[in-house]
């Protein structure tokens, strides 16, 4: 057995959220919107608008978002309930050096999506400058620029934590959805609008045409990873309801919109890209501003729980770690951005296993109740886990079906196997002595 002591800052990275420290339904749902309202889901709905019919396209987000909603409402239950981070939690179910694999994963992941979410508003901003004559084109100096100055104030807010977040998303959540619902009204009821009639009507490029079970994945695939990672804030709910429900809300009602501003802007102008469609409608200037704080939400969340992560594997309080993750991911921004589809290929297969199995050992291994982390035992490294989750990940490679969801239901029947299994030979331990 392996134990380290826990050390606390106020974001409480080395062990449970107190009761004293617990927030109610509101302040809840704001950061979980702030969270989900990220603008690459309009940029994936902008993808199936082209390649889908409306009627298709609703079906899948609303089947992927409710999967999704499902998944990450059990992992809220669970955080609630112990007030642990995702990494804490990872103690439980891979030891405590062998939570050192998802901490890394996921802060990996985020520290990434971070990077991503830097480049999405800074190549708006680089293209609003040059319209205006303020910078010459194609001028990498000044993106550079841009992207640093853009690192450095989302860093900022993560580093003082859950609350800066909840201001932060008090003001980004109203905003996203006020330009969402401004940008569909122009495509529905604007002077040249296609209506609803024009809507329902509009049929798929060919060229781009996409599958209900492909739409499915991407649904579910684009936010699965930054989801596993939803323990991280709603340990701070008071109780489970609040947490689930907030949770629940957050990836099936304000995800589901973000796709659906997407896609309908898409229909109605046939351009795939949203910042394409909001700069014919002349609102590029609001979509900097709604689109920045949309974007500086989902980036502080990720950062923050990229520093929680690093804090679980050095043991280095979050306020310090997440200034090295937001340096990490402003410098890798342009290239991750560049290699955007491939980035989410790769998070689909290595994420999702690691949710299925933390969800497998809380409510099958050990029946919904966890010791709190002060005074756990852990095992250094619980090797059945390593191997679901790496059997998992093979799975998942699959050509069939959906990726996530090969993933996660192979690296839970593994994981429950190789449990029952370790435990019977640990009560009937095979005597190979002479008789």
């Amino acid at each position: 057995m392996a134990t380290e002591p826990l050390k606390n800052s106020g974001d409480f990275e080395q062990g449970a959220v107190p009761q004293t420290s617990r927030r109610g339904f509101w302040s809840m749902l704001v950061v979980m919107l702030g969270f989900t309202f990220f603008s690459a889901s309009m940029f994936a709905g902008g993808k199936l608008g082209v390649g889908m019919t409306f009627t298709g396209l609703l079906w899948a987000v609303l089947a992927g978002n409710l999967l999704l909603g499902a998944y990450t409402g059990t992992l809220a239950f669970m955080a609630a309930k112990t007030g642990d981070s995702v990494h804490i939690l990872s103690r439980y179910a891979f030891g405590m050096r062998g939570s050192y694999l998802p901490s890394f994963l996921l802060a990996f992941t985020q520290i990434g999506w971070f990077g991503v979410g830097i480049a999405m508003f800074a190549l708006p901003v680089q293209k609003w400058l040059e319209s205006r004559g303020i910078i010459q084109a194609d001028n990498v100096g000044a993106l550079w620029a841009i992207v640093i100055i853009t690192g450095l104030l989302m860093t900022s807010t993560a580093y003082f934590g859950i609350r800066s977040l909840t201001i932060l998303s008090f003001i980004a959540v109203p905003a996203i959805i006020v330009l969402g619902c401004l940008s569909s009204g122009i495509v529905l009821f604007g002077k040249s609008g296609i209506g609803l009639s024009g809507l329902l009507a509009a049929q798929p490029k060919p060229e781009a045409a996409i599958g209900a079970t492909l739409a499915i994945a991407i649904s579910i695939g684009s936010f699965i990873s930054g989801g596993t990672c939803t323990p991280d804030f709603v340990r701070f709910s008071k109780g489970p309801k609040i947490a689930v429900w907030t949770t629940v809300i957050a990836f099936f009602l304000g995800n589901s919109l973000m796709f659906l501003f997407g896609a309908i802007g898409t229909m109605g102008c046939e351009l795939a890209d949203i910042s394409d469609v909001l700069e014919i409608q002349g609102l590029l200037v609001f979509a900097i501003l709604a689109l920045g704080l949309n974007i500086w939400t989902t980036n502080d969340n990720a950062i923050y729980t990229s520093g929680l992560g690093i804090s679980n594997i050095t043991g280095v309080p979050k306020r310090f770690t997440v200034l090295f993750n937001g340096l990490l991911g402003t410098v890798l921004a342009i290239w991750l951005n560049n290699h955007f589809v491939g980035y989410l290929s790769f998070l689909n297969v290595l994420i999702p296993p690691v949710g299925a199995i933390l969800i497998t050992d809380f409510f099958v291994r050990n029946s919904g109740h966890y010791p709190e982390a002060k005074d756990a035992k852990f095992v250094d490294i619980n090797w059945p886990a390593v191997v679901a989750w790496a059997i998992g990940c093979g799975v998942a490679f699959v050509p069939a079906g959906i990726t996530a969801l090969n993933g996660m239901g192979a690296a839970a029947a593994v994981y429950i196997f190789l449990s029952i299994a370790i435990q019977y030979f640990k009560d009937h331990p095979v005597d190979n002595r002479k008789k």
